[in-house]
């Protein structure tokens, strides 16, 4: 691994790393200072509850929950920054504020904690974007994807009572948005080298029955036929003067 590679890894990795760890210091002294901090969690439809849009990601209801988005948060976010190094922090912020936003405006009105939104918001954008690129790295990810996380679809339901299921799936569809609404902004298809290289004017295309098209075929002057004249001279010898009778 040389240098370039070396610190692509350390700048994928330092974000997630951080905010994981901001949500496990916040837990521990939400604990070690008895501290209800749910209150500041999204409360939809309240001028209260609009701050949960900024603090409810980083509360959790218990290590659990926690332990539970920790990973998710470190994999989907490394590969977010791995491979949208100049987009990773808009993409991140952008599912962050607009998955927070709509829970507050339409989901039920009981508090929302955890970073499960983002979670989603995550896996979406990154699913939806190798299939929109057409990158093969990417389009490899997102199987990855697909096969670990397919599940998390059973949580954009209301399946299981006291999940919000609201977040999750306004955290998948900010990851959608996301996913389209920046297609043409980083990583993109890879293309080939007849693609990069196409045929220079001075170079025959070929059709399938092998042979050059006819406005390909270089046209030259036809030759001009030579005319030859032979003149004989006969000069006869008096000397030798014969009369040939049949």
């Amino acid at each position: 691994m040389n240098q370039q590679d070396k610190s692509r890894l350390f700048h994928s990795l330092f974000f997630p790393m951080v905010f994981v760890i901001i949500l496990w210091l916040i837990k521990l002294c939400e604990i070690v200072f008895h501290i209800e901090l749910y209150r500041y969690g999204v409360l939809p439809r309240s001028i209260q509850g609009l701050s949960g849009i900024i603090f409810s990601p980083l509360i959790h209801g218990d290590f659990l929950h926690l332990f539970s988005n920790s990973i998710p948060l470190l994999i989907l976010g490394s590969a977010l920054f791995y491979y949208f190094k100049d987009l990773g922090y808009s993409v991140f912020f952008l599912v962050y504020i607009a998955s927070g936003f709509w829970v507050w405006a339409s989901a039920r009105q009981v508090y929302h904690i955890g970073a499960s939104g983002v979670v989603y918001g995550l896996a979406s954008f990154l699913f939806v974007s190798g299939f929109i690129r057409q990158n093969t790295n990417l389009i490899a990810f997102s199987m990855f994807v697909a096969f670990f996380y397919g599940s998390m679809i059973w949580g954009m339901l209301p399946i299981e009572r006291g999940v919000s299921w609201e977040s999750h799936l306004m955290g998948a569809i900010a990851g959608l948005m996301g996913a389209f609404y920046y297609k043409s902004i980083g990583l993109q298809r890879e293309k080939y080298s007849w693609e990069i290289n196409p045929l220079s004017d001075d170079e025959v295309d070929f059709d399938w029955s092998g042979k050059p098209p006819e406005d390909t075929i270089p046209q030259t002057e036809e030759p001009q036929p030579t005319t030859i004249q032979i003149n004989y001279i006969f000069k006869p010898n008096n000397n030798n003067e014969m009369n040939n009778q049949y």
